[in-house]
């Protein structure tokens, strides 16, 4: 087998994204529930008004203008208020997850539920119950759950309060939170992960028509960089068995042509998109092309003795990471650019593309995996990987997604061949298992899931759920321990 029996298994979903409930269970507003789905490829916008009473709008991670609120208003539909309503429905969801015969999933938490105004407003205990019934479930059902403990979903009153993460005060708030998780859960959970996606705080800004500065940016990810050592180091306090990694949105860029500047400047792509964080919590410190990075930013930063010493003995058990596509870096001049996951780039010309412009390349996967194996030489978890596109049910009342099943396959035979080669990979839970709200656009009509959701971008549907043929395939492919890939 090139599997080893142990090999997890799964899907991924995250709570922002499926939960719905937006205001269930003593859970406080964040910033995505404000927002609306875009109408095409572009991020979704968040709505607010401003201090003279206009109305305005943002994009995700931007800075409120000065003296405006988040607010509802009555034309807009706020698709993350039902989402996929696995707040109501994750009893049959897990089930779905297990007849696919998932031997883990992986979830997060919303900070927003275990602690809706931070450590003054105190536990939310409704909060914390729903979750224990979510991986007590899980558990059940013979899944041994990796769980997420944040992503970009921290309630609005941090915002109101500290300014967000540019305020140092935020460590001591999701440490308390992560204390919190790690204790309540751990007959259920011992496997967990801090920031999901940490690095892509700076491509959000990239693609802002109002960034934030870079100052504020690398503040902001220093200080969740600290939060996350913090956490690893409490984990291990409460629980010596409980692992915790980190995980970081996977960016393999190639450089266009052959020319030497070409293939610097894909390199250097990969240190200022991936590794500036990636070594950061799996080394325990920041790497030597860091200070290259600040200086090309303006950024200075202040690092504490204490902070040293936080990320050092706070380094990550292992790495997880996403990926769905690859780029291209070149510094030639070139009009024919597209998407990605939170990122543009270069046509690459030998490779084919999703409705979203995502560029489809299993081959990056595998080089990927022996990039952060040779790296890191620590576990390694594919917490992400998938196709979003457009589903139609078919004229028999069936949804043949063949374009997804074929995706899988071959980023799951690249894998493959990647621990047949010595990778040290552990397990590989697809995004979303069932169709969700996609993060960047906000859109129901982006489909990932191998389960479809009978709901739209605009409110219309009533939530059943219905297995798609790649629901079949996967199940195959989960019994055989990846052998049966037809």
């Amino acid at each position: 087998m090139s599997f080893p029996s142990d090999f997890l298994w799964g899907g991924s979903i995250s709570a922002a994204q499926v939960e719905g409930g937006w205001d269930k269970g003593g859970k406080s507003p964040v910033q995505i529930d404000y927002g609306s789905p875009s109408p095409d490829t572009d991020l979704r916008k968040i709505h607010y008004r401003n201090a003279d009473g206009t109305r305005g709008e943002m994009v995700q991670f931007d800075r409120l203008p000065k003296g405006a609120s988040y607010e509802l208003f009555d034309d807009v539909h706020y698709i993350n208020h039902e989402a996929s309503d696995f707040y109501h429905h994750y009893k049959e969801d897990l089930a779905l997850f297990a007849e696919m015969g998932f031997s883990t999933f992986n979830t997060t938490v919303s900070w927003a539920r275990i602690f809706p105004y931070g450590i003054e407003g105190g536990v939310n205990q409704e909060g914390v119950e729903f979750y224990r019934d979510v991986f007590k479930e899980a558990v059940q059902l013979g899944m041994d759950p990796v769980i997420t403990l944040y992503k970009y979903d921290e309630p609005v009153y941090f915002e109101e309060t500290y300014g967000g993460w540019e305020n140092r005060a935020m460590i001591d708030e999701f440490v308390a939170f992560a204390k919190v998780c790690f204790s309540e859960y751990k007959d259920y959970v011992n496997k967990w992960m801090t920031f999901n996606e940490i690095n892509v705080l700076p491509f959000f800004a990239a693609a802002s028509e109002n960034p934030v500065d870079d100052q504020t940016i690398y503040e902001c990810l220093h200080n969740q960089i600290v939060a996350a050592a913090r956490s690893v180091k409490a984990a291990h306090e409460i629980d010596e068995n409980i692992k915790v990694g980190c995980m970081i949105a996977g960016m393999c860029t190639y450089p266009l042509t052959s020319d030497p500047e070409d293939v610097l400047l894909a390199y250097k792509t990969f240190q200022d998109k991936f590794a500036y964080c990636g070594d950061a919590q799996m080394k325990g410190a920041y790497p030597s092309f860091a200070e290259r990075i600040w200086k090309e930013k303006g950024v200075t930063l202040t690092i504490t003795e204490q902070d040293k010493i936080d990320m050092m003995e706070g380094k990550a058990d292992f790495i997880g990471f996403s990926y769905y596509m690859s780029n291209v870096a070149t510094t030639h001049d070139s009009d024919d650019r597209v998407a990605g996951n939170l990122t543009g780039g270069i046509r690459n010309p030998y490779l084919k593309y999703s409705d979203w412009g995502w560029a489809m390349d299993p081959t990056g996967f595998k080089y990927f995996l022996h990039v952060l194996n040779d790296r890191y030489n620590k576990p390694i978890f594919d917490v992400e990987n998938g196709l979003g596109a457009y589903d139609k049910i078919d004229t028999d009342g069936k949804i043949h997604d063949t374009y997804r099943i074929d995706y899988h396959r071959d980023h799951i035979q690249a894998m493959k061949e990647a621990v047949e080669e010595g990778v040290q990979l552990f397990g590989y839970t697809t995004w979303g298992t069932l169709d969700l709200v996609a993060f960047s656009t906000g859109q129901m009509s982006k489909r990932y899931g191998m389960i479809y959701v009978d709901m739209d971008d605009y409110g219309n549907g009533d939530f059943h759920r219905q297995k798609k043929d790649s629901f079949y395939w996967y199940k195959k492919v989960i019994n055989t321990n990846g052998e049966d890939l037809s």
